[in-house]
């Protein structure tokens, strides 16, 4: 099964250097059945990019609680079994968890398809959707149309061989 793991440049850093994206169970977004009856689409690579701008989003709201981490995107495509990957019953009727799973054990980077991170031209958006994200939550439609101009920015495709590129030199 297909997951993508939301993670900051810091996130991708540290799974750079340990070789693991977490130890588990670890949030990810896939094509689940909430997120397929809510997509109304049979088209599965309009299910994997509706689940990719999930973990976005998720991705997002990791920024907004790292206030120091670069304001740019980055979700990790990874192959896992379909029997590590669970969706969580208390969450499954939630509109906001449409897509979410739960990783079980730890998630080796070698196992990663690609990379999807923001171009540095999306930073003040990215910044800008961040900052709004709290009053978004709370209802503010002024606050949601700028985290939807985050969503206007698509992330860009690496090769996980670009990771160090991508983090930069180890310390």
């Amino acid at each position: 099964m297909r997951v993508y793991v939301p993670l900051t440049l810091p996130g991708l850093a540290e799974a750079h250097r340990t070789g693991e994206l977490g130890d588990g169970p670890l949030l990810a977004y896939a094509v689940t059945p909430a997120l397929r009856e809510w997509y109304v689409s049979d088209d599965i690579e309009e299910l994997e990019y509706a689940a990719l701008n999930r973990a976005a989003l998720a991705s997002l709201r990791l920024l907004a609680a790292d206030p120091g981490a670069p304001r740019r995107r980055v979700v990790v495509a990874v192959d896992v079994p379909d029997r590590a990957a669970a969706v969580d019953p208390d969450r499954g009727l939630d509109p906001a968890a449409l897509g979410e799973v739960r990783v079980a054990g730890p998630v080796p980077l070698a196992k990663a398809a690609a990379v999807h991170v923001d171009a540095a031209d999306a930073e003040a958006d990215v910044a800008a959707a961040a900052r709004a994200l709290p009053a978004a939550d709370g209802g503010d439609d002024d606050a949601q149309f700028t985290v939807d101009g985050a969503e206007d920015h698509e992330l860009l495709w690496y090769a996980t061989q670009e990771i160090p590129n991508l983090v930069g030199p180890a310390d």
